[in-house]
Order: C-alpha cells, then sequence, then structure tokens
C-alpha cells in the first residue's frame, strides 16, 4: 500500500493538472493545437484566421480558444481590437502535467502484480 501522503501529493497535482487533461484531452482543441502549431506564426494567429482553417465557426473557436487560455496553453495579446492568440512560451502547463504523469507512473511501478500470471 502506497503511503497516503504521496497518494494525497498525487490527488493535488492531479487536480493542478485537470484543466490541461480537459484541453488536451477534447480532439477539437487538439485539432486547434495542430492548426496553430502548423502555422508557425511566433506573433499569434487570430480566431478568423483559425476559422479559416478549420471548419469550426468563429463562436466554436472562440470559445475553445477561451478554454485552453483558462488552462494556460494559451495566453492572448490585443492589437488595438484585434486579439492574437498564441501558444504560452514557458510551457508550464505541459511541465507540470508530465511531472503529474511520472509520478503517477512510478506509483504504478511500485504496486505489486495482480494479474495471475507466473
Amino acid at each position: 500500500m502506497e503511503d497516503s501522503k504521496e497518494l494525497k501529493k498525487l490527488a493535488e497535482e492531479f487536480e493542478q493538472s485537470r484543466k490541461i487533461m480537459t484541453v488536451l484531452g477534447d480532439e477539437t482543441r487538439q485539432h486547434l493545437i495542430v492548426i496553430m502549431m502548423q502555422s508557425g506564426e511566433c506573433t499569434g494567429l487570430r480566431v478568423e484566421e483559425i476559422a479559416a482553417r478549420t471548419n469550426l465557426s468563429r463562436p466554436a473557436v472562440s470559445h475553445h480558444l477561451q478554454i485552453m487560455k483558462d488552462a494556460g496553453l494559451v495566453k492572448m495579446r490585443k492589437e488595438g481590437t484585434k486579439n492574437f492568440y498564441y501558444f504560452d512560451e514557458t510551457a508550464q502547463f505541459l511541465d507540470q502535467l508530465i511531472r503529474t504523469l511520472v509520478h503517477a507512473r512510478d506509483i504504478v511501478l511500485r504496486l505489486p502484480d495482480r494479474s495471475g500470471d507466473d
């Protein structure tokens, strides 16, 4: 049985990673991430530009970008009336998720074999 402190810590890590896991778990948002990465635009993309590269409406793209922004995956920069969305250059969201997954893997690897295989 794992130490309850370690399992509590893992539960806290999962809580901290929940928003990014929600982002990455959605097929439409996965597609938007790839579209944004394929653009090669360091300065960011506008909702209209992203919508033009997908089969999504502007409101749908805005909705998904807001979820991605809330999770810390993307940031938004205003220039006059235009909003440009770009990836958070620190990638802290990925670092946190990777630490959580490594921690979970380490716990799983220490669990006893229950497969019944000899």
